[in-house]
């Protein structure tokens, strides 16, 4: 049996994944194989993205330390975005970026709006 916190993640991935499903209307899902050398993110199904979620009771770590592992991620997937969901206590979510990240929403939105 997975240990507690793997349980509390994968509880929290399949929470996102439906959350994301309902508010986005794109079949999201979990991903399999987490934690490998080149992961591609928690979930599939947002395209071009590669999602990293965080369950931690430090809400201030998972918000500095999992955005620089969603970009990796997203390297790794040959994504153009990287974002992380930090879940808060009582099931609030927050979708954390860097200013890198972020800026390349802006970027690309300028581009569709140039087009």
């Amino acid at each position: 049996m997975a240990n507690p916190a793997k349980r509390k993640g994968d509880s929290a991935e399949r929470e996102a994944a439906e959350l994301l499903s309902q508010i986005t209307g794109f079949p999201v899902r979990r991903k399999l194989g987490a934690g490998r050398q080149d992961d591609e993110g928690d979930l599939d199904g947002i395209p071009n993205h590669a999602v990293q979620i965080a369950n931690w009771a430090d809400t201030a770590a998972a918000a500095r330390i999992k955005p620089k592992g969603a970009q990796v991620q997203a390297d790794n997937a040959k994504a153009d975005f990287a974002a992380t969901l930090v879940r808060f206590r009582g099931g609030t979510w927050r979708v954390v970026l860097t200013v890198e990240q972020w800026a390349a929403y802006l970027k690309a939105i300028n581009e569709d709006s140039a087009a």
